[in-house]
C-alpha cells in the first residue's frame, strides 16, 4: 500500500465521525479541485498535494474532542514519509485555513493549488448546501436580519461566535473568490459566486428581512 492509499484509509476513520459539510465526500471534491488546478500548474507535486488535501480536515479545532490531540500528527507518523515532505505537507494544511480572514501566506505553488481547491468547495451550489448542513448540525439559525457581518476578526473571535448560517455569507463565503490564487482557481471561482449571489437574492426576496 502506497502512502496516498494509507492516507486514504486512515483519514476515513476520522472523517465519518464528522457532518456533512466536512465528510469524507468533500475531501473527494476538493481532491478532485486540486487535480483540475494542477493540470495546467506542470511543476506541482501532485503527491503532496493529495496527501495534504487528504489530511487538511482531520485536526479541525470545530470537531476536535481532545484539542491536545492531533489527528494529523498521528497519521502522517504512520505514514513514513521523509522529514521534508512532512514539513511541505504541514505548510500546506498551515495555508489552507481562512481563519476569519487571518490566513497563512500559501507560497508554495501546492499550497496555492490546495487552498484554492478548498475554497471552491465552501462556494456555489455545493457551497451553500455545506454552510446549511454545518449550521443546522451545530443548532444556528437560517439567517438573523439583526445580526451584523463582521470583519476585522481575530481567530478566536472567528471561531467562538455562532453566527447564523446567512451571516456566514458575508463573513466569508463572498470573499473567497477575490482570494484565489491560481489563475484556473479564480476562473472557477467566478461562476460559484455567481450563484451564491443570485441565490442570496432570491432568498432576500422570499424573506424580506435578510442581510
Amino acid at each position: 500500500m502506497n502512502p496516498i492509499e494509507q492516507c486514504e484509509q486512515l483519514v476515513k476513520e476520522v472523517y465519518m465521525h464528522f457532518d456533512a459539510s466536512h465528510d469524507f465526500q468533500h475531501i473527494e471534491r476538493v481532491r478532485k479541485n486540486a487535480f483540475e488546478i494542477a493540470a495546467i500548474e506542470p511543476t506541482a507535486n501532485r503527491e503532496i498535494i493529495e496527501l495534504a488535501v487528504l489530511l487538511h480536515d482531520v485536526s479541525d479545532p470545530k470537531y476536535a474532542q481532545d484539542k491536545d490531540k492531533q489527528e494529523e500528527d498521528r497519521i502522517i507518523e504512520a505514514l513514513n514519509l521523509p522529514d521534508e515532505k512532512i514539513t511541505q505537507i504541514k505548510e500546506i494544511i498551515q495555508s489552507i485555513s481562512f481563519n476569519g480572514g487571518n490566513e497563512f501566506e500559501a507560497k508554495t505553488i501546492e499550497a496555492k493549488i490546495a487552498r484554492d481547491a478548498d475554497r471552491l468547495d465552501a462556494i456555489g451550489a455545493v457551497g451553500i448546501a455545506r454552510t446549511f448542513s454545518y449550521g443546522g448540525a451545530k443548532g444556528r439559525k437560517l439567517y438573523d436580519a439583526a445580526e451584523t457581518p463582521r470583519a476585522n476578526m481575530s481567530i478566536e473571535e472567528y471561531r467562538q461566535k455562532e453566527t447564523a448560517s446567512v451571516t456566514h455569507f458575508y463573513e466569508k463565503l463572498l470573499l473567497l473568490a477575490d482570494s484565489m490564487v491560481t489563475e484556473k482557481g479564480k476562473q472557477l471561482a467566478k461562476e460559484r459566486h455567481t450563484f451564491m449571489e443570485l441565490f442570496l437574492h432570491q432568498l432576500r426576496k422570499e424573506t424580506g428581512e435578510l442581510l
